[in-house]
């Protein structure tokens, strides 16, 4: 499932922008809800998924402890 989206954590990805999270968390919310766009009277719902998955992939990734090879998280 999704298997365009990447690794966001370090150190496979040093440094994590808004816009990489929201990006997955866009193809995420493609793949649950099988729309790539949704039509207008489901737009409103899309969305709103969408920033919900980035808000929690964001509070996750500022959560993880990376243990080894000296990454630490730093870009909030």
């Amino acid at each position: 499932m999704c298997r365009s989206i990447r690794t966001l954590r370090p150190p496979m990805a040093p440094e994590t922008t808004d816009e990489d999270i929201r990006a997955a968390a866009l193809q995420y919310v493609r793949k649950v809800s099988g729309f790539r766009a949704p039509a207008a009277h489901n737009r409103a719902a899309f969305e709103e998924a969408v920033d919900a998955v980035a808000e929690a992939t964001r509070r996750l990734l500022d959560g993880l402890e990376v243990r080894g090879r000296g990454a630490a998280r730093t870009d909030t």
